[in-house]
């Protein structure tokens, strides 16, 4: 893995405000971005071009997340609303009604038909994906729950909050199972890995923990970034993981070793984001690295080893 080759193969331009999310669509070569704008951005990373408007929206998006198997994608904004849009037809097909302040993260279970939105008021409301009705809803902090991560057994769900507290729960009945060995500033993102070894997580204070999912111990714990550690993204197939940070740098690990094996910014002469990294994605399309920030830009990466 030391020979991974870094390669910008374009940018994505047109946003015009910060970009805080991007996933990928039921297409490889179609990822959606959301931010501080008026809408959710379709682009096609065949044609390296801006393809059309998802839906418009009145608020920023925080959150979009593409139901597995499906051409719903799942729109969290800053008036605590879920929306369900169709991709090909543009089609609300469901608003969750439920939080008050914003949704920050949304993920759903391959296993059963389930949605997770978590919210600015320390709150997760579970979700029917066939009739979009409210299933669950429970309190997981006084403060804002920003991250939820699922594990690759879809055993367990845990969710990082703004106190700093990694909670674990069962993701059969979102009993509550621990508190886990967490941050002193807010968690801001939280990763299993694939083989189900690990939950990695990240905070505001700049660290990452590496926890064994035997007991939750901590592995190892090391400061990654210069700031805030925003995203943690596992390779589809290549052992290694990406995080992003505020700090404006993206940054290629061992998986297997947790060895930093690259660096993309400014600094290491990639023309890169000039300011905040706030999400990443891989793609299969070409093994491709999608990153989201400040600066309005989406930039796509060709990561080969």
């Amino acid at each position: 893995m030391n020979t991974l080759r870094i390669h910008k193969a374009g940018t994505l331009s047109g946003h015009q405000n910060p970009i805080f999310t991007v996933e990928n669509g039921a297409t490889a070569s179609i990822v959606y971005t959301g931010g501080n704008d008026k809408g959710v951005v379709e682009w096609n990373l065949e044609k390296m071009a801006f393809e059309r408007i998802v839906y418009p929206v009145q608020f920023s998006v925080y959150a979009l997340h593409l139901l597995s198997g499906t051409p719903l994608l799942a729109v969290g904004t800053r008036d605590g609303m879920g929306r369900i849009v169709h991709t090909e037809t543009h089609e609300l097909i469901a608003k969750l009604e439920h939080h008050r302040r914003p949704v920050f993260s949304i993920k759903s279970f391959k296993t059963k038909p389930e949605l997770i939105l978590a919210s600015e008021d320390g709150t997760v409301s579970v979700w029917n994906t066939h009739t979009f009705s409210l299933l669950y809803h429970f309190k997981v902090s006084d403060q804002t729950v920003r991250t939820i991560a699922i594990s690759s057994d879809e055993n367990w769900v845990a969710f990082g909050a703004k106190d700093g507290k990694v909670k674990l729960y069962s993701a059969l009945d979102y009993s509550f199972i621990e508190e886990l060995p967490a941050h002193t500033l807010p968690v801001t993102s939280l990763c299993f890995s694939p083989d189900g070894r690990y939950l990695l997580t990240g905070g505001r204070d700049a660290k990452l923990n590496i926890l064994n999912t035997a007991d939750f111990s901590i592995v190892s714990t090391f400061t990654p970034h210069l700031f805030t550690v925003y995203a943690i993204k596992y390779h589809p197939f290549l052992p290694v993981f990406a995080t992003a940070s505020r700090d404006k740098s993206i940054k290629i690990w061992s998986a297997d070793d947790f060895r930093l094996l690259r660096v993309i910014s400014l600094e290491r002469g990639f023309d890169s984001h000039r300011l905040s990294v706030n999400d990443i994605a891989w793609n299969t399309y070409k093994n491709q690295l999608i990153s989201v920030g400040d600066d309005k830009q989406a930039i796509v990466w060709d990561i080969t080893n």
